[in-house]
């Protein structure tokens, strides 16, 4: 009969020996990697839902692919996984998942779509230090605040507004100067007033007149009432920031009442999406927005939009956002060799990421914002949406001014 003592002795020295062998050879420790966790903070509900239903595509997207490759490979292959979190299309929702998350281990956040939910999800963070990426929200008091823990890699409103000016201007210039007046149509949160406060600003330095600046809620059911009075003021171009619901009924309302105008444009319009061109492609022809697109003529782009429209999905700007800024997180990963709050913060800091397909150069993190980031000036045809600016990515020259109504 064996003795219990001996053979307790035995498994000891047999445990001991194992633990020996680990040491000696790290990579048996680092196949048993933990996994990082990170949060998705998108309004997959309420009035915001499209928009943060491909956010949270994109960011999945590339969470896949990454774990598909290996994982993290400085973490012993570490995969990332990803926390769901529905703000509803409410700040304050927001807030209650990202401390929700917090409890469960997470180890960065990556939202919100919207600024005014972004505004207090990232305040919420940053008491805990935990590096949050901003995926789409374009208020810069996102990156003016002196959150260490914020990093966002698109540009934001005032850089938008000054790009998507001078595109405009060359292209009213080369027409003619034919549009001389305006009127601005814009979402009441924070995204939609930042903008146009910009945007009046900043318009008459083309020799553009806003003619009245007109706001609207967040969700708007019926735009005939604000379009008559467009219609009655006359304005050459009318400049719209707002949603997805918002934009296309109001596009949609002014193409109804045949409202001629020279342009119809957007700064970062929430609904200028191959969305609105498949389901309306009448309304969505000669339109022009100034917002967050891919390189065309990066190879991986064109791969990438193949992948996601070959599922039945949209390639929206709300899913490469997303999926750059997954990457981004990733990148900075495997540079800091931890997930460790602190030394992610710095390795982002840090960062000169280019492996992406974004108008961009290398990221250089400066209060958080990549200065090295662009939108672009685009136009919607009844089948597609082109880059008519700036001229290096351009596809197609611009139709402008457009066809009047018969």
């Amino acid at each position: 009969m064996t003795n219990p003592t001996h053979f307790s002795r035995r498994r000891l020295i047999q445990a001991g020996a194992a633990a020996s062998a680990a040491l000696g050879a790290p990579g048996l420790l680092l196949a048993q990697a933990r996994t990082v966790k990170i949060g998705l903070v998108h309004p997959v509900s309420g009035a915001l839902a499209y928009s943060g239903g491909q956010s949270r595509m994109g960011a999945q997207l590339a969470i896949d692919e990454i774990n598909a490759a290996g994982g993290i490979r400085s973490m012993g292959g570490a995969k990332l996984e990803a926390l769901l979190g529905d703000s509803q299309s409410r700040p304050e929702v927001g807030v209650s998942e990202v401390e929700r998350m917090q409890q469960d281990g997470v180890s960065a956040y990556v939202g919100c779509f919207s600024s005014a939910i972004a505004l207090p999800a990232t305040q919420a963070a940053a008491k805990y230090n935990t590096p949050f990426l901003i995926d789409v929200g374009v208020s810069d008091a996102l990156v003016s605040r002196g959150l260490k823990n914020v990093f966002r890699l698109a540009p934001g409103n005032g850089k938008c507004v000054e790009d998507a000016f001078a595109g405009l201007g060359e292209i009213n210039k080369a027409a003619g100067g034919i549009a001389k007046t305006a009127v601005l149509v814009h979402e009441d949160s924070e995204f939609g007033t930042t903008t146009a406060k910009i945007l009046n600003a900043k318009i008459a330095a083309i020799g553009i007149e806003v003619k009245e600046d007109l706001k609207h809620a967040t969700p708007t059911r019926d735009f005939t009432n604000l379009v008559l009075r467009i219609k009655a003021i006359k304005p050459d171009i009318v400049i719209m920031s707002n949603y997805q619901n918002e934009y296309v009924l109001m596009a949609r309302t002014l193409h109804q009442q045949k409202v001629d105008l020279a342009g119809m444009f957007s700064v970062l319009g929430g609904g200028f999406n191959y969305k609105l061109v498949q389901e309306q492609p009448d309304v969505a022809q000669y339109m022009m927005d100034f917002n967050h697109w891919y390189n065309p003529r990066n190879p991986k782009s064109a791969e990438m939009r193949k992948r996601v429209e070959a599922k039945g999905n949209l390639f929206t700007f709300e899913v490469y956002c997303s999926y750059n800024s997954i990457k981004l997180y990733a990148d900075a990963l495997q540079r800091a060799g931890t997930s460790d709050k602190e030394k992610v913060i710095s390795a982002l800091e840090t960062s000169i990421w280019s492996d992406h397909f974004m108008p961009y150069g290398p990221t250089k993190f400066v209060n958080g914002q990549n200065t090295g980031g662009r939108a672009a000036l685009l136009q919607a045809t009844k089948t597609d949406i082109d880059v008519v600016w700036p001229n290096e990515f351009a596809a197609v020259k611009p139709v402008f001014p457009r066809p009047k109504y018969n």
